[in-house]
């Protein structure tokens, strides 16, 4: 700003003398030394001001490649916090992706098969967005991971990581979180919602939402949790979800909506999951019309 102030101001002074000395040219040495001057002053200046631009836009363009790196760092920090391999037996397969709106994602979904031979399912949307949402998501799932095997009930699990997770953030911070655990010598699903979208279960006889649980956690340090439960016959079918799915609005503003995620996934139940989950991101993709402003986060699990 110092370096436009001086240019104008220079500016404004050489056209002043060249305006009132322009018949003096001739006839006064002072003039035209003091126009010489002031021109010579003002293409010094000009120069100065291009040279720290110059700089400047070197150091944007070396801040903005050191950022970029950071974020593809985190990106692939973040990718390898995934489950590499997803189950395909003991009664389950298991179908997942998620898409990060920007870059890294503060969605997560989790697999962990534990020694006792219970399966963890668990997907989960942190509040907010970017490297904070991203910090957090990996915070609660190293600490799910911790006290997941020495937790006797989902209902235990989800009260020890709403008391951590209450205690190592703001109070305007909190996550809506799914926790399951698949009994496979019952056939068993023990569950519990923690505030977060309601999975689909399109069921032998009939469809249903898996709505037993509480609030998200992180929102009170001393919640309590019901723990559902539901006996999943093969070719059963559950569809666990974050709000980037049924929340991509189109150009009216109507959202995707859990129903048209139930019908499409009712119509096309009987095929692989990878290509039920293809279908839904198109679908998604399509209504929305434009990139998506959330992460999106689809589970898909199929009891055999």
């Amino acid at each position: 700003m110092r370096d436009k102030i001086y240019l104008i101001s220079f500016l404004l002074v050489a056209g002043v003398l060249l305006f009132l000395g322009r018949g003096l040219l001739q006839r006064s040495v002072l003039v035209t030394w003091g126009l010489t001057f002031g021109g010579t002053t003002v293409v010094a200046v000009l120069l100065v001001l291009l040279y720290r631009l110059r700089l400047k836009l070197r150091a944007s363009r070396v801040e903005l490649a050191r950022k970029e790196a950071e974020l593809n760092f985190a990106r692939e920090v973040q990718r390898a916090l995934f489950p590499r391999t997803l189950p395909h037996g003991d009664g389950l397969e298991v179908s997942a992706v998620c898409i990060p709106a920007s870059g890294i994602s503060g969605d997560f979904y989790d697999m962990l098969a534990l020694p006792d031979g219970r399966l963890i399912l668990a997907i989960a949307d942190i509040s907010g967005k970017g490297i904070s949402a991203a910090i957090l998501m990996a915070n609660l799932q190293a600490v799910l991971r911790t006290v997941a095997a020495d937790s006797p009930s989902p209902s235990e699990v989800c009260r020890k990581l709403n008391h951590h997770l209450h205690q190592v953030t703001d109070p305007a911070w909190f996550a809506t979180f799914f926790y399951a655990e698949w009994h496979p010598a019952d056939r068993r699903l023990c569950y519990v919602n923690a505030g977060h979208n309601l999975p689909i279960l399109l069921g032998s006889n009939h469809n249903q939402r898996l709505t037993q649980g509480g609030v998200p956690l992180g929102m009170f340090p001393a919640s309590e949790f019901d723990m559902g439960q539901v006996i999943l016959q093969p070719s059963d079918l559950l569809v666990l979800y974050s709000d980037g799915i049924t929340e991509a609005a189109a150009a009216s503003g109507e959202e995707f909506g859990e129903v048209r995620l139930e019908t499409l996934v009712s119509t096309h139940r009987d095929e692989p999951l990878a290509r039920i989950q293809e279908r839904i991101l198109e679908a998604v993709r399509h209504w929305s019309g434009k990139e998506p402003e959330d992460d999106m986060t689809l589970v898909i699990v199929r009891a055999i």
